[in-house]
């Protein structure tokens, strides 16, 4: 298996959709294309993994490239899962914004183990301060 990272900043939206499907993510996503279109090009860095043509996973992050990086959308198809993919697709997100201080996501409930797995720091104080639709 060869995966190959790369930036994808025009990343199709119908693509977007069909890895949060099959990543198990889809349930915590909305599912309007036009508004993960939005969110695609809202964000500043979009890293997918493909094996070939296939997208097999996508980290989506905001940035300030200065102090902070935050990572909205990490998901990665479950065949491929347990594989080091997910990892790396941080790792490529953290060195495409070299100058950040501090990159940080949010876990769905089910991936903290994971997080925690991959040797990652665990922060016990975030909060979510306002939901919209």
């Amino acid at each position: 298996m060869t995966v190959l990272y790369r930036l994808e900043p025009d990343l199709p939206a119908a693509e977007f959709a069909q890895v949060l499907q099959v990543s198990g993510l889809a349930p915590r996503r909305p599912s309007e294309i036009a508004r993960l279109e939005a969110m695609l090009r809202g964000a500043q860095i979009i890293v997918t993994a493909r094996e070939g043509e296939r997208l097999v996973g996508v980290a989506r992050s905001v940035t300030d490239w200065a102090y902070c990086l935050y990572c909205s959308d990490l998901c990665v198809d479950e065949a491929y899962q347990g594989k080091g993919i997910g990892k790396a697709l941080l790792q490529q997100t953290a060195q495409a914004a070299p100058g950040v201080k501090t990159c940080l996501l949010l876990s769905a409930p089910g991936a903290v183990s994971f997080y925690e797995g991959a040797g990652f720091t665990r922060h016990e104080g975030a909060f979510i301060f306002a939901q919209g639709a």
